[in-house]
Formats: structure tokens, C-alpha cells, sequence
């Protein structure tokens, strides 16, 4: 590391240009990992619809919002820790206390812990298979004053423990120290420290809190190496002689908190380069850490151990310094082993003399013939660098390869030795090299035995009584300014590994947590390690009923007021899930002949085999034809991506027309703008006059308001809404700054009961509508017992929203007509059935009357629902019904008319339950358009007419 810059030369140059090339594949391969992320991500956020419902018993995971893998690896760490979870849940604050917090944080503390709790509620109970975290994410993200930055583990969790802490205190009602000791963030994850020093020989310490406690990776091998350093700053800090610093300063830690927290710093900046850089170094950790030797009241303890370390490493590091003289012996420049040089003085000593200069080669002299005396002396030059070439010693090893290779040049050898002087050398050689080999041996067996007794030093059973067990790793894969971060939690009930990657959660091993955690290998490692109180088992028990003593789980450990929280969004994800299927699963419809070229377009197969499909323009790339004589591939499609609905396509129209107003002014002003252009266009769609063949509130549920004259706050909420949209994400500006504006919709603002019963409301308008036209369907193609049900349905309901208001419901005179003519046609085949010569007509007519016609006129003859229209059909009915008493019947006739006659002349004398109508998906409003166009053309035409 340099402090100052070097003047500027060649090298200089290089290396800036070698510096801008490695920053530049950073950036590359950071942005392969982006799109790899995304895509996995893609994955994990499939379209389907199938795909978004969580499995039964299978944890939540958390939707990245962009740079927001630090939250999500935080927060499953904490949630999955049932003890916090239990804490933040019935986290409540009263009156009183709520009207004295006047101040920003305060406000802030609490809206934070709030979104928390909520967060935690739909973890626990949401039928999602990932939440939505953006409503907690905003208010950290305006913390670090960043949205775009991604933040780092340790500073959001600080950030978050420091507002958890702070909205407990309002709860513990004081600020005092007694009262910070109360407070459950204190008490979970806070614990404190002695520091002490030694000056002028007297020994000074004091008490200190700390929360996350740091630990440097550079100079350590494993997590106890790493806490060595950091609770003594002196000449045993570390366990590498060279890591020493000369200071007399110790930690002791005087109480550990239940959750301890060590942050692993892995990032170091770089003077020379002027950024951060990631250390990859490997550092090992247990799953089961013993704290003893680390414990204030263990100081005496571990003081002797120190000094019995102390002491042995010294012993190590002697002995690795003479077993590093063998294994380096020299003393120029270059070192060799020194058994290996005596082996090759051995060989030298044994290769046979030779009488021939060193200069000259016998077998050159032997096989190749005298050059001419004409040769050039680029031929003589040429013939030299191939001698010399060939006089070049090959690289062997002496103790597996003792001769040299048949085709390599003769070794040096001594030009003459008489016997006794080899004889001499030789043993004086194998004897000096046996000795050596002898004298590593022992050691590295010293070494052994060295380095067992350290390993053995803190084994004893007295410093065995305080073990923490690892409870998270969370993980950053990438470099110092960009990566991406997940969680390796381990589940206690089931007793295994689990990975949190964002909205993937997947049951994972030790092995793996290993391999992505340890560091070294790849650019992924630990960089927060999660530990608990093993001898707490209150940390991971979950929660019981008082009375019962059973394990209560899901929704039935929620408070009252969450868990009616997660019901209303539950209740949303299934509306979510119908439209969906209605937009993205259409049955194949049947086409009477093969399509010209005039009839290509793109069609969406009606749920009614004989209904034409209406034309939908299909967005996507082209389809290959999979038909054997070569058809559109478009007609065969029974299955469509994604479409928007009309009101998302609306909200993409308006911002396009903002499109100027957000490049010159800002997304606030763009939004504004965009805003108000869908409000324009809803505001003039409901002035539009309703006719028989068309009704502009199936458009869009903001027409629906305006007619009704809904609450502004419930109309601007509801736009509001729809600009957060997550199918905005291709515009995240947009969608980001209308979730901002959304979180400023403050509680006592917002009704949030009367929101949700106007969107019921629509919801129902939309439900009558689909009865009321199929029901219509129905009884145009014949089928008169379906239709009837249909049109029962939509008159009750339809009922309860007239109530409300003229226009919250369709008009109930079309309802009431066509449900009359299906019970006069109904009765009418029901009597004929009755009088046929059949025992199973009869018994068939009987069915009718029971399970359609009686329902029917119980459900007219109510007071608040008769109409004299329905009064007159229902006399009639009875009149017929009465007329068989004049007749001669037979006998089990007379029967079976005595039994359901008196319920038709009074339907009140028993309870009668509609039949509940099949499920009918298609409520898109372009497809209830259409059908209602059609279904009115076939009525004013009385001829069944198919929906284009």
C-alpha cells in the first residue's frame, strides 16, 4: 500500500493500463453475475401462477427489489430465530405512549417496526411462496440516503438493531440504564466487555456494550484464531509469530449476549488502486464455538493456558526453523534441501571418469561427419546453438529418478578417483545423508506432538461449559463494490441446513455451507457468522398454547389483528391467482374449418366450445407451426403468455405521455404527470352514457368509483396502487417513486376497512355480471335448470349492492325478466315430466320442482326482493299446480304431489338453500364486454349470436 502516487513512467503506465483492463473484467463479470442472478431470479418468479403458491410447510422467501439481497439475507437470519420473531409480532405500543412520540426517529422507529411486524405476519401465514418486502425496504433505504448503492450486511443489520432497539425503549417507557437493561433487543443481542491496559504498572479497565462484534480475517486460519486477536493485543494476539503487536491492552468478555454476532472484515481498501478490495483469504468456523477461554471470570484460567501456548509456540516455531535448515540449506541466494545435495554430490562421486575435454562431444565425434571447409559461418553459428542445446542437464528428481535418461547428454564427472577415494566419500555420504533424514524425522514427529498439545490446550472439560452453536451464515458472493448476498440457516426443528437466495429457498447441507462460506476457493464467503446459546432452549422453542400446551404454528401464532392482516392479503393473492388463469390459461377451442388468411389474427380460445375466441393482439416472438399441413401457429395456441390487463395498458399509455415531464423534471414530476393523465381518462371513461350493449365500469374499477361517487382518498389510493404495480418493473423508477407516495399514506388517513369494501364491492359488480351473462348463455342454448341458477345467484347478489347505491349494481328489471321466463319454462317441463306415463319422468319432475323452481320462489316471495311482476308468475305456478287436485291421479302421484304441494303455495315454511353456481373464471373486463355486446345483439335480434 502506497500513501502518495509514484511519478508517472512506462511502468506506471502499464499498470494503470493493466489495472483498467482487471477493473473492466470486474465489471464484466459482475454483470454476468447480474444477468446469471436474474435469471435465476426470472426462475424463481415464474409467470405461472402455479408457481407463486407456497408449499405447505415450506418457508417464504423474499422478492429482491433490486440491491435488496442484504435485507433479505438479514431478515431470514432474524425471523427464523422464533424467540425475535415472537418479539417483533406482539410488539405494542399504547395510547399514551404513541401521542408522546413527536419526533422523526421516533415516528420512523415505530413505522419501521411495524412494517416489520406485518413482513413477519405474511412469513408466518401468506399463502405466496415469496412476500414483498419494498414497504420496510424504503424506510432503510432512505436511512443511507442510497437507493441505488447496495448495501452491506453489518450496516444494515446495525442500522436495523439500532431502530429495534430504540422503538423497544418507547415501549419499556424510560430512558434510563435500568430501564435500557429491560429493553428485549438489549437483553438478545447485546452483551458487554472489560477492557483492560496496564499503565505505569497499574492496571486500568472499564466496562464497555458491544453488539456485532468485529473480527479481522487477514493473518487467521480459522474463527479462534480470529477472537485470539481480537481480545489480546499483545505478543500472543495472533498464532503466528509474525503477527505481534506490541501492546499490553486485553478483552475479556464479561457477558455474552443469548445472539452472538461476529462480522467478518472481509473488505480492506487499497491506498495505491484508491478503492476497496475483498479479501478471499480462507477462515474456517465450528457449528459448536466454546466461549470459556474468552470469559472474564476465566481470566486466571485462560492466563495460564496463554502462557502454556505461549511457550509451545515458541517450542513449534524453533523447531519448524531447524526443519526449515534441511529443507533449505544454502547460503547464496538459492537454497536446496540438503539431502537432495547430498545425493547429488553422491551420484557426481559415482559417475565413471572420463578422459575427453569438457569441450568436446565423443558421440558428435563418432556419428557426425566433418563439416565441408566451404560452410559458412551462419552454418557454424547454427551448428553451435544445437550443441549447446544438447549440452543442456535435464531437470530430474534424485530420489525417484537416480539415472538420467538413455538419450540425455553424460553428467560432469571427476576426470580421476581411485577406489579408495570413493570408497571414502561414499560412506562418508550415505552416512551424512541417513543422519539428515534421521534428524527431520524426528522433527516433524516433534512438530506433531507440539501441535497436538496446542489443539489440546483449551480441550479441557472447564472450558467446555459455554458452548454457542451456529445459527446463520450469511454469505457475499462477489467483489468489494458489487456482488450478491444469501443465508444459510439452520432449521432446529428438522435439524438441517436451509439457503435463503431471495425468493429461492431450498434445503441445503454442511458440505455446501462449507464450500460457499469458508472463502479461498471461489469469490464467495462468510462474512456475518450467527451464533446462539446452545443452553437456552427458550431461543429456538417455539410457540405453545397456554392451555393446551401444543405447538402453535402458521396463523394460529399470529395476533389477532395481523392475522386478519394476512387473511385480507391472502384473500388479494387468490384474486391475484384468478385473473391470472383468466388471462393466461384458455381452453382450445374448435374451429369448423381451417383458418384462411384473412382470419390469422391471434385468437383467445372462449371458455365455451361454441363461442368464438375474441381476437387479441399477441405480443411475443412468432411460434413455429406445429400442425402437419403448415397452419398459423397462432390459431392453435391454447395456452397465451403474460397479457396485460386493460388497466395496466392504460397506465403504461399515461406513462408515455409523461415520458417528457419525467426526463426534464424528475420521476416525482413524471409520476405526477402520468398520474394525472389516467385520471383524466378514467374520470371522462365514466361520464360515458350506460346502454344495454355496453357498461363503461366493467373497463376499470376507478369508472366504477367516479360513477358511485366513491371517497377521493379511495380513488387516488386505488390509481396510486395500480402504479406499483410489480409488471412496472421495466419502468422501476415509476413504480419505486409511487410506492414512496404510497407509504406517505399515513394510517389515520387511509380507512383501509372502507378501501377494502369498495374493492369488494367491485369485485361483486364483476360477479354479477359474469351470472347474469351466463346465465343469459345458458338459457339461449337451453339449457334453462343451469341458467336459472345463475340468475338467482345474480339477483341476490346484485341485490345487496343496489342497497348500497343506484349504480353499484347492474339493472335488476334484466335479471328479474329472464329469471321468470327460465321458471316458467322450468315449471312448465317439470309438469309435463310429472304427468308423462314414466315413473322416471315423474320422479325427474319431482327432482326439478325441489332442487330449482321451490328455491326460486322462496328466493322471489322475500319481502325486500318481490316485484308484482314476480308475484303474477309465481301465482300462476301455483294455480297450475293446483289444478291436478281436480284430476284423477294415481295413487303414487298423489303422493309425490302432496309431499312438495305445500311447499309451493308457501315457500316460507322451511328453509331452502340456493344451489351454489359452477366457478366461472373469465372476469377480464374486455371479455365481459364483448359478451355483454353479444348476449344484447342476441336478445334484440332473438337469435343466438357467438362472442367476437
Amino acid at each position: 500500500m502506497f500513501s502518495g502516487a509514484p511519478p508517472k513512467d512506462d511502468l506506471q503506465t502499464a499498470i494503470e493500463l493493466s489495472l483498467q483492463k482487471s477493473q473492466a473484467e470486474e465489471i464484466e463479470l459482475n454483470r454476468a453475475a447480474r444477468v446469471k442472478r436474474k435469471s435465476c431470479e426470472a426462475q424463481g418468479e415464474s409467470c405461472s401462477p402455479a408457481d407463486w403458491i407456497r408449499q405447505d410447510g415450506w418457508p417464504v422467501g423474499i422478492h429482491n427489489m433490486g440491491n435488496t439481497c442484504w435485507f433479505s439475507a438479514v431478515i431470514q437470519s432474524l425471523f427464523h430465530l422464533p424467540v425475535f420473531r415472537r418479539l417483533v409480532l406482539n410488539y405494542c405500543l399504547s395510547e399514551r405512549i404513541l401521542e408522546k412520540c413527536k419526533s422523526h426517529s421516533d415516528k420512523r422507529n415505530i413505522a419501521f417496526l411495524q412494517e416489520l411486524r406485518c413482513l413477519f405476519a405474511l412469513m408466518v401465514g401468506s399463502t405466496r411462496r415469496f412476500v414483498d418486502p419494498s414497504a420496510a425496504v424504503e424506510l432503510l433505504r432512505e436511512a443511507f440516503r442510497s437507493s441505488e448503492a447496495q448495501q452491506d450486511v453489518s450496516e444494515c443489520t446495525h442500522k436495523l438493531l439500532d431502530w429495534l432497539e430504540d422503538a423497544f425503549q418507547l415501549a419499556a417507557n424510560g430512558n434510563s440504564l435500568e430501564d435500557k437493561k429491560e429493553n428485549p433487543m438489549v437483553q438478545l443481542f447485546y452483551g458487554t466487555f472489560v477492557a483492560e491496559r496496564t499503565h505505569e504498572g497499574k492496571t486500568l479497565s472499564n466496562i464497555e456494550q458491544f453488539g456485532q462484534y468485529p473480527l479481522q480475517v487477514n493473518g487467521f486460519n480459522n474463527l479462534e484464531e480470529c477472537l485470539e486477536g481480537a481480545m489480546v493485543e499483545g505478543e500472543i494476539e495472533a498464532l503466528h509469530p509474525d503477527q505481534t503487536i506490541s501492546s499490553g491492552s486485553k478483552r475479556w468478555f464479561s457477558k455474552l449476549p443469548p445472539v452472538l454476532t461476529f462480522e467478518l472484515s472481509r473488505f480492506e481498501f487499497n491506498q495505491s488502486l484508491g478503492r476497496p478490495e475483498k479479501i478471499h483469504k480462507k477462515l474456517e468456523f465450528p457449528q459448536i464455538i466454546y466461549m470459556d477461554r474468552y470469559l472474564h471470570k476465566n481470566n486466571e484460567q485462560t492466563h495460564n493456558r496463554r502462557g502454556e501456548v505461549k511457550r509451545l509456540k515458541e517450542h513449534l516455531t524453533v523447531l519448524q526453523q531447524k526443519l526449515e535448515c534441511y529443507r533449505s540449506y544454502g547460503s547464496g541466494p538459492t537454497n536446496y534441501p540438503l539431502a537432495d545435495m547430498l545425493q547429488y554430490m553422491l551420484e557426481f562421486a559415482c559417475t565413471k571418469p572420463t578422459s575427453v575435454s569438457p569441450a568436446e562431444d565423443p558421440r558428435l565425434a563418432a556419428s557426425s561427419p566433418t563439416p565441408p571447409s566451404n560452410a559458412g559461418p551462419s552454418d557454424s553459428s547454427t551448428c553451435q546453438q544445437k550443441h549447446s542445446s544438447s549440452q543442456r542437464m535435464p531437470v530430474y528428481k534424485p530420489f525417484t529418478q537416480c539415472r538420467p535418461p538413455m538419450d540425455a547428454p553424460p553428467h560432469p564427472a571427476p576426470h580421476s578417483v581411485t577406489e579408495e577415494e570413493l570408497r571414502f566419500v561414499k560412506t562418508c555420504l550415505q552416512r551424512w545423508r541417513t543422519e539428515m533424514e534421521n534428524n527431520m524425522d524426528e522433527l516433524k514427529a516433534s512438530i506433531d506432538r507440539v501441535s497436538q498439545a496446542l489443539e489440546g490446550v483449551y480441550s479441557d472439560n472447564r472450558l467446555c461449559q459455554v458452548p454457542y452453536r451456529l445459527h446463520a451464515v450469511l454469505v457475499h458472493e462477489g467483489q468489494a463494490l458489487a456482488g450478491h448476498y444469501w443465508a444459510y440457516i439452520y432449521d432446529h426443528s428438522n435439524q438441517c441446513w436451509m439457503k435463503y437466495n431471495d425468493v429461492i429457498v431450498s434445503e441445503s447441507s454442511w458440505e455446501e455451507l462449507v464450500r460457499d462460506s469458508y472463502g479461498g476457493m471461489t469469490n464467495a464467503s462468510a462474512y456475518c457468522l450467527m451464533y446462539i446459546d446452545n443452553r437456552l432452549p427458550h431461543l429456538i422453542a417455539e410457540d405453545t398454547d397456554d392451555e393446551t400446551g401444543q405447538v402453535m404454528q402458521g396463523m394460529d401464532s399470529l395476533p389477532p389483528i395481523l392475522g386478519r392482516y394476512v387473511r385480507e392479503d391472502n384473500h388479494w393473492f387468490q384474486q391475484e391467482l384468478r385473473e391470472w388463469e383468466e388471462q393466461l390459461y384458455q381452453p382450445p377451442q374448435e374451429e369448423p374449418a381451417a383458418p384462411t388468411a384473412a382470419s390469422t389474427s391471434t385468437r383467445v380460445p372462449s371458455k365455451k366450445k361454441d363461442e368464438a375466441a375474441e381476437p387479441v393482439p399477441q405480443p411475443g416472438p412468432a411460434q413455429e407451426p406445429t400442425g402437419e399441413q403448415g397452419q398459423e401457429p397462432e390459431a392453435e395456441l391454447a395456452v397465451k403468455p403474460m397479457m396485460l390487463t386493460p388497466a395496466m395498458q392504460g397506465i403504461i399509455m399515461a406513462i408515455a405521455k409523461a415520458r417528457q415531464a419525467f426526463d426534464n423534471e424528475g420521476p416525482e414530476a413524471g409520476l405526477i404527470k402520468a398520474f394525472q393523465e389516467e385520471y383524466s381518462r378514467l374520470f371522462e371513461l365514466s361520464q360515458e352514457e350506460t346502454t344495454a350493449q355496453q357498461d363503461p365500469r366493467l373497463h376499470h374499477a376507478l369508472v366504477y368509483f367516479f360513477q358511485n361517487k366513491a371517497p377521493n382518498r379511495v380513488i387516488e389510493r386505488t390509481l396510486l396502487d395500480g402504479f406499483t404495480d410489480r409488471n412496472l418493473s421495466f419502468d422501476d423508477i415509476i413504480m419505486r417513486e409511487a410506492r414512496a407516495k404510497l407509504r406517505l399514506i399515513k394510517p389515520e388517513d387511509m380507512d383501509m376497512e372502507e378501501y377494502m369494501q369498495w374493492h369488494d364491492d367491485y369485485s361483486l359488480f364483476r360477479t354479477v355480471f359474469v351470472y347474469l351473462l351466463t346465465g343469459l348463455e345458458q338459457y339461449q342454448h337451453g339449457k334453462v335448470r343451469e341458467a336459472l341458477n345463475y340468475l338467482n345467484h345474480a339477483y341476490k347478489d346484485n341485490t345487496m349492492l343496489l342497497r348500497r347505491g343506484e349504480k353499484r349494481g347492474v339493472e335488476q328489471s334484466l335479471i328479474a325478466l329472464y329469471r321468470r321466463r327460465c321458471l316458467k319454462e322450468l315449471n312448465d317441463n317439470a309438469a309435463t315430466l310429472f304427468r308423462s306415463s314414466e315413473v322416471s319422468g315423474a320422479e325427474e319432475g319431482v327432482i326439478i320442482m325441489n332442487e330449482a323452481v321451490i328455491p326460486c320462489m322462496h328466493l322471489m316471495s322475500r319481502p325486500d326482493m318481490i316485484s308484482q311482476e314476480d308475484l303474477d308468475t309465481m301465482e300462476a305456478i301455483r294455480s297450475h299446480w293446483c289444478s291436478y287436485l281436480e284430476v284423477d291421479l294415481d295413487d303414487s302421484l298423489q303422493l309425490k304431489l302432496g309431499e312438495f304441494l305445500p311447499r309451493v303455495l308457501d315457500c316460507s315454511t322451511e328453509r331452502v338453500f340456493l344451489k351454489d353456481p359452477p366457478t366461472v373464471l373469465s372476469k377480464v373486463p374486455h371479455d365481459l364486454c364483448s359478451r355483454l355486446a353479444a348476449i344484447m345483439e342476441s336478445i334484440t335480434n332473438t337469435s343466438v349470436v357467438a362472442v367476437k
